[in-house]
């Protein structure tokens, strides 16, 4: 195992890529990019995180801005549920800590939308803290090393695999030592055309002596995705001006705007509205997948009627308000000229 641990810290300090984050003790540094990260590609994730640091240098700065400009700053990242608690923590951390991250590891698991793996992330790389990183990259490499197929996402494979993780930890260096089987698990032993005939710990990998790299890790198929059927509508009370609405409730993107919205329980239904609807403009269908469900979307230009409510806003204040990547997408497709089509 310490040979293990040796050849993983060497091929990290000669492969690491430069990340800011890595060049930090702050556990706020820390912490931002830990969310940004989660369920985001490090390329794209980057450009968010410079953004967060110049917007709220602090976490004082970051706990009194608005939620609206917190999720305006997210938007295009998704999964808004992060942001929503990254502003939630700061305020909890300003005033329940007085700005102060906790240092030990059970004090940040604490913290809202802080989970083991955050927790265990800023414990060791701003604190170093004997507590193992377990993300998917570190799944992979330790069930190939080890040539376990128990499911990682399964119940047991978690405590299975959370024990291995932290009996393989190097001790003395904690941090350094996450970062390294990360690293190594995104760039090196990748989920497809893993680096084998050229990795340093190969002689010691047992799915390389078996031949089932490619079979490893071993997931659990997740249920299939659900289907949602949406109808945007754009509608002008007035000249220059356009309804929209904020979502409330406890689903996707809330606490965003949208234009006014229908929901049909099926293509048919959709299908149907959409047919016998008065209506100048239809966009195209767009596919937004999310984790469990994909969403059918279509957007079109209709007059208002007396029943029809939402905020009223100019045309081109879109634009300031966090709206949802789906729309975003049709905005950058159609641009705001689409506003000026009425209905006929």
């Amino acid at each position: 195992m310490r040979q293990i641990q040796a050849e993983i810290i060497t091929w990290y300090r000669a492969h690491k890529r430069p990340l800011p984050w890595r060049e930090t003790k702050n556990p706020y540094f820390i912490w931002l990019s830990e969310i940004i990260l989660q369920q985001t590609r490090v390329d794209q994730g980057m450009a968010y995180y410079y953004k967060f640091i110049e917007r709220f240098p602090s976490i004082f700065d970051l706990a009194q801005a608005s939620e609206q400009d917190v999720l305006n700053l997210w938007q295009g990242l998704g999964y808004y549920s992060r942001a929503r608690n990254l502003h939630r923590t700061a305020q909890q951390i300003v005033e329940a800590y007085q700005g102060t991250f906790p240092t030990s590891y059970e004090g940040l698991l604490s913290l809202k939308g802080i989970g083991p793996y955050t927790a265990a992330a800023i414990a060791s790389f701003a604190f170093d803290l004997p507590h193992a990183v377990l993300d998917g990259n570190v799944f992979r490499v330790l069930s190939r090393i080890n040539n376990w197929s128990v499911p990682i996402n399964s119940t047991q494979g978690k405590k299975d695999f959370e024990r291995l993780a932290n009996e393989f930890l190097d001790q003395q260096n904690p941090g350094l030592f996450n970062q390294a089987m990360m690293e190594f698990g995104a760039l090196h032993c990748k989920p497809t055309q893993a680096h084998c005939s050229v990795c340093p710990i190969s002689i010691h990998c047992l799915a390389f002596q078996s031949k089932t790299v490619e079979q490893l890790p071993v997931k659990l198929k997740k249920q299939s995705a659900r289907k949602r059927y949406l109808v945007f509508e754009i509608m002008q009370p007035s000249s220059g001006k356009i309804f929209i609405e904020k979502r409330e409730q406890k689903d996707i993107w809330q606490h965003l705007y949208q234009f006014p919205l229908k929901e049909f329980n099926s293509q048919e239904e959709k299908s149907h509205y959409l047919n016998n609807t008065a209506h100048s403009f239809e966009s195209k269908e767009y596919k937004h997948v999310l984790s469990h469900q994909h969403l059918m979307c279509h957007f079109i230009v209709r007059l208002p009627t007396e029943s029809d409510m939402g905020e009223v806003i100019q045309m081109d204040e879109i634009q300031d308000y966090p709206i949802p990547r789906a729309i975003e997408r049709f905005l950058d497709d159609y641009g705001l000229d689409i506003f000026h089509s009425r209905a006929r």
